[in-house]
């Protein structure tokens, strides 16, 4: 019998080839680590400037005006009515509060009389100031015949300026401020009759043509109804569908088949489900056309078979153990998945579920075919009023050719982003909550 040669470790080849393989795991550790790098400065560069951005869509730039509720702006108000509390909404809601906004900018600048100057004196205030003095009024009736004092939402142009993030260098043609403009902005700055502050409008209220006026809340809403449904309609049948197809059914041509058409359904194109859902749900059955509970319903067929392969995984995960031990003790096969198995794999599912909705959250193909992609400025206040979503908002806006949409397109960003680590959080503690270990 012949003896293998020994090898002599303590020889010069062993030692050049010991240091040749710590250089090689080196090399693989310091790729490895730059690879990370890399991804993390990627991240933290497409953060940075969407987030620079987006602060200045939370902000909102105003003008000090005080304005005189002349009675003769109310002609058909009477002072009866004033001292009752009987005036009628709709002759307040017809004063021509416009002009009441004009005559309150002309006071600050009463040296500019030629017709071309004024027009372009009121373009610095927006059209919402108005529809802010209106709803001032009908809320306190009394006010009429005083004068107040409110600070306006000045124009986007405007905002953009004294912001910072417009520059009126160059040629007049070739800016949207003129120079008589940007003069009386930089007066207003000297007497602290405009000032920049965090925008309620922007957590309020619901898209506007005027971005100075645009809104998130309207999206936040209609994302959180159209979750709502996804979440009730996919997470019981994915998680039923699961359980029967983990636990109950018979291995055979006919599981099998299933279980291929769920993963080849999981890697559909999203804008196929969307064309799904509009030919059953909005042709077939009729139903509202941009409305949450059509576009939960479409996102609910797109995250069935995410919620169905992870919870089979989780299941499958529970030790084959727990249900001989429970078999073992008499119970029945049903006992077994709900009381020890479900309850063991509901962690894996909640990750699964989470995972799913998420990519809801951040679709936009299917319902841009489904019509949420209409101009919605009413806050949604049911499943079946028209609304839009976050993502669609955050495309309209940044399809817009106003450079001020830029900035509450970034803010929308982060807003979702917001969101998104909302739902991480709570299926996070949820998971926790639920985790048993064994």
């Amino acid at each position: 019998m012949n003896k293998l040669p020994q090898t002599d470790w303590f020889s010069d080849e062993m030692r050049d080839r010991t240091k040749a393989r710590h250089r090689r795991n080196r090399r693989f550790r310091q790729l490895g680590f730059s690879g990370v790098l890399l991804a993390l400065t990627i991240l933290a560069v497409l953060l940075g400037g969407i987030t620079l951005k987006g602060i200045d869509g939370f902000r909102q730039t105003q003008i000090s005006l005080t304005v005189d509720l002349n009675a003769e702006y109310f002609s058909k108000v009477t002072h009866e009515a004033i001292e009752t509390n009987t005036v009628d909404a709709e002759l307040l809601r017809k004063a021509n509060y416009g002009k009441m906004v004009r005559t309150a900018l002309m006071d600050l600048f009463p040296d500019v009389t030629k017709r071309r100057d004024i027009r372009k004196l009121n373009r610095l205030v927006s059209v919402g100031a108005k529809n802010q003095l209106r709803m001032m009024v009908m809320e306190q009736p009394s006010l009429i015949g005083s004068t107040v004092q409110i600070w306006a939402p000045v124009n986007a142009d405007v905002d953009s300026f004294v912001k910072g993030g417009m520059v009126v260098e160059g040629a007049e043609s070739d800016r949207r401020l003129a120079d008589l403009q940007v003069e009386w902005i930089r007066s207003l700055e000297q007497t602290d009759n405009i000032r920049t502050i965090l925008s309620s409008s922007f957590f309020d209220s619901g898209d506007s043509r005027e971005p100075e006026l645009a809104g998130v809340w309207g999206a936040v809403v209609g994302s959180a109804l159209t979750l709502l449904v996804t979440l009730l309609v996919s997470l019981p049948l994915g998680v039923a569908a699961a359980i029967y197809l983990e636990e109950f059914a018979s291995k055979g041509r006919w599981s099998g088949w299933i279980e291929v058409n769920i993963n080849n359904l999981a890697a559909v194109p999203s804008i196929v489900y969307g064309l799904l859902g509009l030919a059953i749900f909005l042709n077939f059955f009729d139903l509202p056309r941009s409305a949450p509970v059509v576009g939960g319903l479409t996102l609910a067929m797109m995250t069935l078979p995410t919620i169905i392969i992870a919870g089979r995984v989780a299941l499958a995960a529970v030790p084959s153990s727990i249900r001989d031990a429970a078999t073992g003790l008499g119970a029945s096969k049903t006992q077994v998945t709900f009381d020890h198995i479900l309850p063991l794999a509901l962690p894996g599912i909640l990750t699964g579920s989470i995972i799913g909705m998420a990519r809801a959250l951040g679709e936009t193909a299917p319902l841009l075919m489904i019509g949420m992609v209409a101009f919605v400025v009413d806050v949604p206040g049911s499943f079946s009023e028209p609304a839009t979503v976050l993502p669609v908002q955050v495309f309209l806006w940044a399809d817009r050719p106003e450079p001020a949409f830029i900035e509450k397109a970034s803010a929308a960003i982060l807003v979702l982003l917001g969101f998104l680590l909302v739902m991480n959080g709570v299926a996070i503690y949820l998971r926790d909550k639920f985790e048993k270990k064994w």
